[in-house]
């Protein structure tokens, strides 16, 4: 089978694309209002993109031209946070991701803690045991595009928050106290499950 993007519907493409690049990890933004009113959302168009130094990249869609609350702030203040989302918090993750009038906070919406960073305005989530405070340093709109498109932010972390239940000797993170979770498509989400190595030849 062969699908042109340009001559399938939108809702076709996603779910074309959603169901094929798995999983996904998800970036959970805190982000702060120009006014100061916090804000938290998941993205699961997230990744890390280097180390040299260290950035991190997501993106956020524009429904009928229109910017959301997180693309908003960061473009405002040129700050984020990313909160790792684990197993024991995916149902808080899940209930910021509603859409709700730029007033409401998040945190509070969910149960969460907001708890300051050190670097940046934006707070942090106290029940995520790995935070990346960040700087925003590139945001690009994907061109051509018909409903408002995504754009794409790159931020710059500029401090590391990782909590030491997760930790282990040499920096390395303890996968199995991490229990991060995965986007897929849909409505489903997964865990870690099997692991396997292969060592680089």
């Amino acid at each position: 089978m062969h699908f042109d993007p340009d001559l399938i519907d939108q809702k076709a493409t996603y779910k074309l694309l959603t169901g094929a690049v798995i999983p996904r990890p998800i970036g959970w933004i805190s982000s702060v209002s120009k006014d100061g009113i916090p804000n938290l959302a998941p993205f699961s168009f997230f990744n890390a993109v280097g180390e040299d130094p260290p950035h991190v990249l997501f993106s956020t869609v524009r429904p009928n031209n229109s910017n959301k609350d997180t693309l908003n702030n960061v473009l405002e203040t040129g700050q984020f946070v990313v909160n790792m989302v684990v197993e024991d918090i995916v149902e808080q993750m899940n209930t910021t991701s509603q859409s709700v009038a730029p007033d409401v906070n998040e945190f509070e919406l969910a149960g969460l803690t907001a708890i300051p960073s050190l670097k940046v305005k934006a707070p942090r989530v106290k029940e995520s045991p790995i935070n990346m405070e960040c700087e925003l340093v590139h945001h690009y709109t994907l061109e051509d595009n018909k409903h408002g498109g995504a754009t794409i932010i790159i931020g710059r972390i500029v401090m590391f928050h990782i909590d030491e239940s997760v930790l282990l000797d040499d920096f390395k993170i303890n996968m199995e106290t991490y229990k991060p979770v995965a986007r897929l498509a849909g409505s489903n989400y997964s865990k870690l499950g099997e692991i396997f190595s292969i060592k680089r030849s």
